[in-house]
């Protein structure tokens, strides 16, 4: 079975702009530019997938991900939404059994929480795992590809378990710190920082 990874990334000139009050734009480029190159490789550490894929508007982000050896999809439609929807049609019409669309900025993400999302969606169509507050959607993995669309948005999660309910199909929730913890503000990286700072004292204590 074919599984593939697609991940939307918005146009640099858009990066983070919550955290603008506190980043310089050069620094949130950098912040986007470095998550989304732990992603894509976490996803080719877990060797469950057969291609990866990142879909943006931006060249200079596709042109970055071809040399992390990733594939580069240009947005054929405007809109987060139909893009991904563009680029997965591309993608199931190529051969992919499944595809795990996931969010480019877990810098907790393991290969291991790959390999645990693939292995519930062997008995799932749809695994969905949500953003630490329980609204937001940061990676669903969905077999067939498109069985459900798109609705990344406002309380996102609720609204893919709506849409797999209205379709007969079997769900799945899958919680870890790794899909979970995604930084959009300020307080995000402060949790990130004290996280490191927690693990690197108590790596400490145990040298």
């Amino acid at each position: 079975m074919i599984y593939s990874a697609l991940i939307p990334v918005k146009s640099l000139d858009e990066a983070k702009s919550r955290l603008a009050p506190y980043i310089a734009y050069t620094q949130r480029v950098a912040l986007v530019l470095d998550m989304l190159h732990h992603v894509v490789y976490i996803l080719r550490q877990s060797t469950m997938l057969t291609n990866i894929n990142v879909v943006s508007a931006d060249e200079r982000v596709l042109t970055q991900v071809q040399s992390w050896g990733a594939t580069a999809l240009s947005e054929e439609r405007t809109g987060h939404n139909p893009a991904l929807t563009a680029a997965a049609t591309r993608l199931h019409s190529t051969g992919t059994h499944a595809i795990l669309t996931i969010s480019a900025d877990l810098p907790l993400l393991q290969p291991q929480h790959i390999q645990d999302m693939i292995e519930r969606s062997r008995t799932h169509h749809v695994v969905l795992a949500a953003s630490q507050d329980g609204s937001g959607t940061n990676a669903i993995l969905v077999r067939p590809p498109l069985v459900v669309p798109y609705v990344f948005g406002i309380n996102s999660f609720q609204r893919y378990q709506q849409e797999a309910q209205q379709r007969g199909l079997s769900t799945t929730t899958y919680i870890s710190p790794g899909t979970a913890l995604d930084l959009d503000t300020i307080d995000d990286i402060t949790a990130m920082q004290q996280r490191e700072l927690a693990e690197k004292q108590q790596n400490s204590c145990n040298a």
